[in-house]
């Protein structure tokens, strides 16, 4: 707390927001004047927020007063001094401030998602290998809707005019929403975030932001601020920013790709290259454990109805767990790089996935092969979509049964976060089943 308390007497702080991630992604926590929070050194919340869907609603009271204690104890929320960062669209001298959750016998609460990445994390150390990753983030600029029954509209760029078509990398197109971009770098850049290229992707005002490589927790605690802070620049350019998969009708989803890598701990040599630069058997074993436990732990990267709708066939999103080098088709990208820098992309995840819990699924799946040994499907030469082997689960529903009854997710992420992550996502899937959508008004009403 000593190196936090300087840090925010050196820059004049006087709130403090301080934050937890929910299994959705969402940010909970208080804000406090910064007195109180350097007295009191961390917050309680109830642990139920952790249970709390999309909706505000919370899972069945049978699975809720199994998981949680009856009482509806508070759990210790401690603030990480490695995770402090200004907050520079706040009209006071702000603070947002990431916090670990525990019970209050100091142990780690297993339903909190950054929890959950530590825990994976030092499965690797316990190895000697350091795992690295760097997330690319697409994302839609879009008009403000107040409507949700409305579809949603591109923005109105620079010139006036609303985008058409597809403008894959134009720079012009790109440079239509400047002013929220210099924004959008300049916030970035006063909390740290190592954000690197902007590149305007396929679809209508959709972009992509590409991250810097390195420490797996630190990158996902900077995906979780970058969406805020993604947002807040929208609004102050008064149009909205969406990390939804699939938010546009007939455009590309959006993904989060993840490039992961994994370096002995003492040397900082790859693993994944043998010493005359060719791919080890660990390597091999990395993809083979992927493409094994991806379709059982597909929730964790793909963890809404609406993320399915990007798994569609013969678009440019994949659909499958094959992979290839520089082959954009497979689920598992194996990018054209040096020894030291051979990855695997994981072009799986969506936008909206939890950043700790993504990155945390896609590690473990690539442990777990790494320590089963397991060896990988040949690799593809040309398109993958044809390829009907290693196959996804196509529904929410079917995802979630595969994930409650995988023994090594239950084994390694604990029974009570599987529990709890399928009950709040069930609980959602019932929420979206009472909607009646516009495709059913307009197909049915007046046909069936």
């Amino acid at each position: 707390m000593k190196d936090l308390e300087s840090w925010l007497k050196e820059r004049r702080i006087t709130e403090v927001e301080c934050l937890v991630t929910d299994i959705t992604g969402i940010a909970r926590g208080k804000i406090t004047p910064v007195s109180k929070f350097v007295a009191e050194k961390g917050m309680r919340l109830p642990e139920s927020v952790l249970l709390q869907s999309v909706t505000g609603d919370y899972v069945e009271d049978d699975i809720y007063y199994s998981l949680l204690d009856p009482a509806d104890i508070d759990m210790v929320c401690k603030p990480d001094a490695g995770a402090a960062y200004p907050v520079p669209w706040a009209l006071e001298p702000t603070a947002q401030v990431i916090h670990d959750c525990f019970d209050k016998m100091g142990n780690p609460i297993e339903l909190s998602a950054r929890n959950q990445l530590k825990r994976v994390l030092a499965l690797y150390a316990e190895q000697g290998w350091r795992p690295i990753v760097a997330p690319e983030m697409e994302f839609y600029l879009t008009k403000r809707c107040e409507d949700p029954d409305l579809p949603l509209q591109p923005p109105i760029g620079r010139s006036g005019r609303q985008e058409t078509g597809r403008q894959s990398f134009s720079i012009d197109a790109a440079n239509e929403f400047d002013p929220l971009f210099e924004d959008m770098y300049d916030w970035c850049e006063a909390q740290g975030l190592d954000i690197d290229t902007l590149i305007h992707e396929e679809g209508t005002a959709q972009m992509e932001i590409n991250f810097r490589h390195g420490d797996p927790l630190t990158l996902a605690d900077q995906v979780f601020l970058f969406k805020r802070t993604m947002r807040e620049a929208a609004l102050k350019h008064d149009v909205a920013a969406t990390f939804m998969a699939k938010p546009v009708t007939n455009e590309p989803g959006s993904a989060m790709h993840i490039h992961q890598s994994v370096l002995d701990a003492k040397s900082g040599k790859s693993v994944f290259s043998n010493a005359d630069g060719t791919m080890s058997q660990l390597f091999l074993h990395h993809i083979g454990g992927l493409q094994k436990f991806i379709p059982e732990a597909l929730p964790l990267m793909a963890p809404n109805v609406n993320s399915f709708r990007r798994f569609l066939p013969d678009t440019s999103a994949p659909v499958n767990v094959e992979w290839g080098e520089e082959n954009r088709t497979c689920g598992l990208r194996v990018p054209d790089s040096s020894p030291q820098n051979r990855r695997v992309e994981n072009r799986l995840p969506g936008a909206d996935a939890n950043a700790y819990l993504a990155i945390a699924a896609s590690l473990l799946c690539g442990y777990l092969g790494m320590i089963q040994k397991l060896n990988p499907s040949a690799p593809v030469q040309g398109r993958a979509f044809e390829r009907r082997n290693l196959r996804l689960p196509f529904t929410l529903e079917q995802a979630l049964e595969r994930m409650e009854h995988c023994a090594e997710l239950e084994t390694y992420m604990g029974s009570k976060f599987v529990t709890g992550f399928v009950a709040v996502k069930r609980v959602e899937n019932e929420n979206f089943k009472r909607v009646i959508s516009s495709w059913e008004r307009e197909f049915l009403l007046l046909s069936v």
